[in-house]
């Protein structure tokens, strides 16, 4: 965590999500790993403004995921659940807790239930304002659907943007933004059309050192933004 929130400074990153795997629900991590992270977030003058909680399973994890949430200081956060009567639960206690909830699309090499925007568009179905999208762009081109078209559908639903490029679909290689299938330029456009104001953050998956790489990711980002 320090060397990640040292490197963030060097890029000038004020606003993140939390999304490392030890901190989503399926690793159990404990309170006191949020609150050291939380500590490091405010020494450097960065602010969490969602917690990606991934899959939320019951009850316990969706207050677990909340509890997280309200001790990084985000206002957001980025997961799914399937089921309509499990949505619902978590629309009524995020909006209790003044948080929203962005449904995630993902790409598995097995049916997932929200691979397209029409899946997400359909889960949103009869749930208040609380629940919305939140819409990655590389995981959109993995599952065959064009990112900006999907961006365009779920605009008035977007809470956050996840801004990844794919080598191909069908898999999960990550490349440089602009350098894969993602229309990584058209969707910026399009959420500076809809005037998209949430957080737009910079996913990037690679084995081995990733500083280099992610030097470009952030000034191709900022050319756009």
């Amino acid at each position: 965590m320090p060397a990640m929130v040292a490197q963030l400074q060097l890029l000038g990153i004020r606003q993140v999500e939390m999304s490392r795997g030890e901190f989503m629900l399926l690793s159990h991590p404990g309170e006191d790993r949020f609150r050291a992270a939380r500590a490091l977030f405010d020494r450097a003058h960065i602010d969490c403004v969602s917690y990606y909680a991934a899959t939320i399973h019951d009850a316990n994890e969706l207050d677990a995921a909340i509890r997280f949430a309200k001790i990084l200081g985000a206002g957001n956060i980025t997961g799914d659940a399937t089921g309509a009567a499990l949505l619902k639960r978590i629309d009524q206690k995020c909006t209790a807790a003044s948080l929203t909830f962005g449904i995630h699309n993902h790409y598995f090499k097995t049916k997932f239930a929200y691979e397209s925007p029409e899946d997400v568009l359909r889960a949103l179905d009869g749930l208040s304002k609380t629940v919305g999208a939140t819409a990655d762009t590389g995981h959109f081109a993995s599952c065959g659907y064009d990112p900006v078209d999907a961006i365009r559908k779920l605009g008035p639903y977007l809470k956050l943007v996840h801004l990844k490029d794919i080598a191909k679909p069908g898999g999960e290689v990550n490349v440089l933004l602009g350098q894969g299938i993602a229309k990584i330029p058209q969707a910026m456009r399009e959420l500076h059309r809809l005037n998209f104001t949430g957080l737009v953050a910079i996913e990037y998956e690679k084995e081995g050192p990733v500083d280099d790489d992610l030097k470009q990711e952030v000034a191709f980002a900022r050319q756009l933004a």
